[in-house]
């Protein structure tokens, strides 16, 4: 396998779930070479990937929220993260394959549930639809072996996660830039969000985060954009001013201003 040594496989609706090492490296992988999620050895915590720390980008126009959300569990990368660094953040994790979560658990340090994590086992648009209780913030990170399953990826999907938000909330999702759907998804976004989304291209790979904001976010300045990733850097080890250049590259702006 090019992707590694594999150090465990299952099978599962007939979806491989495989699981390499390299390099110290840890990776998660459906049914293909593509990597779902990576983890070092070494730092469980540490978010590897770079698309993962840019999903945390939302942290630049609001504060750190109560309550999250996050369709896919992947290795578990997002929620150990959380669960690390933000105390006072409850995340629910809903993964559809039973499989998955056990791989999470037992070779990606995900930790059992508690008072502030718990994963549940089902379909993403089902839970987003039967939701009684806003949350803060909702993370789509949902690619199998084919990408993004169509029942998280339609207009009304993207709808029912804006109305699950509260009032200052954000849905953030993992778009992958050379899909020949990227446009597609990120249009039906747009429609859904009334205009209120940002594209967030990482640095490594492919990989672009769709920031979608309930009500805007008053066309934030540069410079106050700057002030508050310096603030983010001394709290978290993720590189928010690379994501303020980054921001830049996708979105409309001007020299003082993010059009947002």
């Amino acid at each position: 396998m090019r992707f590694g040594r594999r150090v465990h496989k299952s099978l599962h609706d007939d979806v491989v779930v495989d699981v390499s090492e390299k390099d110290g490296i840890r990776s998660l992988h459906l049914g293909s070479e593509a990597i779902q999620s990576s983890m070092r050895v070494r730092d469980p915590i540490e978010l590897v990937l770079g698309y993962s720390r840019c999903m945390f980008s939302f942290l630049l126009f609001r504060d750190v929220p109560n309550s999250m959300v996050v369709i896919g569990l992947g290795g578990g990368s997002i929620p150990k993260f959380v669960h690390h660094y933000m105390q006072d953040t409850s995340i629910v994790a809903v993964e559809l394959l039973p499989q998955v979560v056990h791989v999470a658990r037992s070779m990606f340090c995900l930790p059992q549930d508690d008072e502030r994590l718990q994963v549940v086992i089902g379909d993403g648009a089902t839970y987003i639809a039967d939701m009684v209780n806003p949350v803060d913030v909702i993370m789509l990170d949902a690619f199998g072996p084919t990408g993004i399953a169509e029942s998280l990826s339609t207009e009304d999907f993207f709808g029912n996660c804006r109305n699950r938000l509260t009032t200052d909330g954000s849905l953030l999702v993992n778009l992958w830039g050379s899909d020949p759907r990227f446009q597609v998804y990120v249009d039906r976004l747009t429609r859904a969000f009334d205009g209120q989304v940002l594209c967030l291209p990482a640095r490594q790979r492919g990989n672009i985060t769709a920031i979608c904001f309930k009500r805007g976010s008053h066309n934030p300045s540069w410079s106050s954009l700057k002030e508050r990733a310096s603030v983010l850097e001394a709290h978290f080890p993720l590189e928010f001013s690379e994501f303020v250049t980054d921001l830049t590259r996708m979105n409309e702006h001007n020299d003082r201003r993010l059009v947002i």
